[in-house]
């Protein structure tokens, strides 16, 4: 078992959306919870590869990809995150779209009931994380 685990990245992702749909909200929601956790919490280590030329800047803490049966499960696990005080980024349907423009008018007009959960991502210690996220089954 991984050693560093006393917090943790997890994504849900619904399963009824075509893969490439949900790789791009998963890319959404990791890049803007960056904006949303200070880099003190999620501790970016540097991984240097001399003989690749790069370092990447990698979290300390484990990344757990699961899959909701729908949207409405999505929809709870958002709430209920907000509820404990997590930082958390959702990605609704209402984000696809032409433009960002456009999408953001989207998400800003939609009701609650026409919101189609995509995927949640939420960090947060692991003992608070686990009986928000234990339904879901792991991503395949």
């Amino acid at each position: 078992m991984y050693a560093d685990n006393s917090k943790k990245f997890v994504a849900v992702l619904n399963k009824r959306f075509p893969v490439p749909v949900l790789m791009n909200a998963l890319g959404h929601l990791a890049s803007g919870l960056g904006g949303i956790v200070p880099s003190s919490e999620t501790e970016f280590l540097e991984y240097p590869c001399p003989a690749g030329d790069f370092v990447s800047s990698i979290s300390r803490y484990p990344f757990i990809v699961l899959r909701s049966d729908n949207g409405n499960q999505l929809r709870t696990l958002a709430a209920a995150a907000g509820e404990q005080g997590l930082p958390r980024n959702v990605f609704t349907e209402t984000m696809l779209g032409s433009s960002a423009e456009d999408q953001i008018n989207a998400t800003k007009n939609a009701s609650a009931e026409e919101l189609e959960y995509i995927g949640v991502l939420v960090f947060g210690d692991a003992e608070v994380l686990q009986p928000l996220t234990k339904k879901f089954s792991v991503f395949k």
